[in-house]
């Protein structure tokens, strides 16, 4: 079983909303000093599940990310934690993309990668929460997709998935080659042992260009337009309400309640 799994670096989602900085006149993120950036958490969760998958089935793991010449860290982890190979796609060109862009160089990867049987996805990036990559990726390719999941094993041919939904899951066969996006309810990812540690250490990591994957600037053009990039800024007041009995300031506070219009 041969599994391409898709992963980003992101920043740490843990740091103190103080060190969370945009740049608005560039419309980026300003990367926090001193703080590494981290492989996005569902896309661990999409990695540990293509592990287990292959270490139940054989087969194997290959890691690709886009993003600058840093990514190298998390795909080195992805290694770490048990991927036979990884990839990082890395070009100017692939600096400013949108989520169509992204899916784009990322399909041409897999087209280069060739015969697979399964793509895993995180099912959003916490970055941006926007969770528009892995289906486009699966719409390019023209495969058969569901998303987000929280089990997978193989069955018919093909894979049986829990797909989340509002009140519980669906059951859902899908047939193979397919594109799953997974949620953090399908497990934990595991810590990279000392002997993935020292094989990450001197793996080989290519890296493909735009050019190596056919793509231009004309295929790579944005299909959206980012006006504003922000952060939102909201005011609050608190009043303490003041008696000396409960029952007055529970009077007190229903009074102020209706002036506000609130009851």
């Amino acid at each position: 079983m041969k599994i391409i799994v898709t992963i980003k670096q992101v920043p740490d989602p843990d740091i103190p909303p103080g060190h969370f900085k945009v740049d608005e006149a560039a419309k980026r993120v300003v990367p926090p000093s001193g703080v590494a950036p981290v492989m996005n958490g569902y896309d661990a969760n999409a990695l540990e599940t293509a592990l287990k998958l292959k270490e139940a089935h054989d087969g194997e793991v290959v890691v690709v990310s886009l993003g600058p010449s840093e990514a190298r860290d998390a795909l080195k982890r992805a290694i770490a934690m048990g991927a036979s190979s990884a990839v990082l796609l890395g070009d100017p060109l692939f600096d400013q993309l949108d989520s169509l862009g992204t899916a784009r160089a990322l399909a041409a990867a897999v087209k280069k990668i060739g015969d697979f049987d399964l793509i895993l996805c995180g099912r959003q990036a916490s970055d941006t929460d926007a969770g528009q990559v892995h289906v486009g990726l699966a719409e390019l390719l023209g495969l058969p997709s569901v998303s987000p999941i929280q089990a997978i094993e193989p069955a018919d041919g093909g894979f049986k998935v829990q797909r989340i939904v509002e009140d519980g899951h669906q059951v859902v066969q899908v047939p193979q080659p397919c594109l799953l996006g997974v949620s953090s309810e399908i497990g934990e990812p595991r810590y990279p042992p000392l002997r993935g540690i020292m094989a990450a250490g001197r793996a080989q990591i290519p890296v493909w260009s735009a050019e190596d994957l056919g793509l231009d600037s004309d295929k790579l053009k944005p299909a959206r337009e980012l006006r504003r990039l922000y952060v939102e800024t909201r005011e609050s007041q608190v009043e303490l309400v003041e008696a000396e009995t409960p029952a007055e300031a529970g009077e007190q506070l229903a009074l102020k309640l209706r002036e506000a219009k609130l009851i």
